[in-house]
């Protein structure tokens, strides 16, 4: 597969963290990160790769974002991938062909894992392809989320397994809850003006946006400063 994120990146980068995958049978094309120019990457997080980080992504501290085996890997605008936040997935090409059964499709394009606008990844959660998270949702501390879709506006509590199933838009998953089975995603509460953490996701992209912001604004100034 090409890399599909070629025209919509403003910056290619290449650091010691930050690089382009081996070459593999999984794997037959060697592609670099494409990252928006006011994103933040630490220096301690690593982005591996067929990924796409859109406008104003915070990469926290020990995040991992690999797209050498299951790829591509899509994070879009305003998402934060906190402290020590795994995005990987299974294989998602065989000898050159895709494996349809491990990669999500969103807008007509495939993904091992897709993350939507205004995603929050919580400190230890792990996302894992084929997966996809959709818009205004909260991945919630020391989460899994693997072969599942996540609509909008959900809160995924910390601790929660999600696995093998499709959650509706404006739902929560409780904390520590196992949800393997489509009965158990379809029968998750809604999100109604009572429940405590319904503005959540909202406050913590706030924060973390303006950290992308800050940080990127601190490593260009000091760029300027070497030049």
């Amino acid at each position: 597969m090409s890399n599909i994120f070629s025209i919509k990146s403003d910056r290619t980068q290449q650091s010691a963290n930050v690089h382009a995958n081996v070459l593999a049978s999984f794997n037959q094309e060697q592609n670099s990160p494409k990252i928006d120019f006011t994103t933040y990457i630490h220096p301690l997080a690593a982005v591996i790769g067929n990924v796409y980080l859109g406008k104003r992504v915070m990469v926290a501290p020990a995040a991992s974002v690999r797209g050498d085996e299951g790829q591509p890997i899509w994070v879009g605008d305003d998402v934060n991938v906190q402290d020590c936040v795994v995005l990987h997935a299974l294989e998602t090409h065989v000898n050159g062909e895709m494996v349809h059964e491990a990669v999500v499709e969103v807008e007509g394009n495939f993904y091992g894992v897709y993350i939507s606008d205004r995603v929050s990844l919580a400190h230890q959660c792990q996302v894992h392809g084929p997966a996809s998270i959709g818009t205004d949702t909260f991945v919630g501390m020391q989460s899994l989320v693997f072969r599942a879709t996540v609509g909008n506006n959900c809160v995924i509590e910390p601790k929660a397994l999600v696995m093998g199933v499709n959650i509706a838009d404006g739902r929560y998953v409780p904390a520590g809850s196992l949800i393997t089975t489509q009965e158990a995603a379809d029968n998750l509460p809604l999100i109604t003006n009572e429940y405590p953490l319904r503005f959540l996701n909202q406050a913590v992209v706030h924060v973390n946006t303006q950290l992308a912001t800050g940080y990127q604004g601190i490593g260009n100034a000091e760029q300027l400063k070497a030049a």
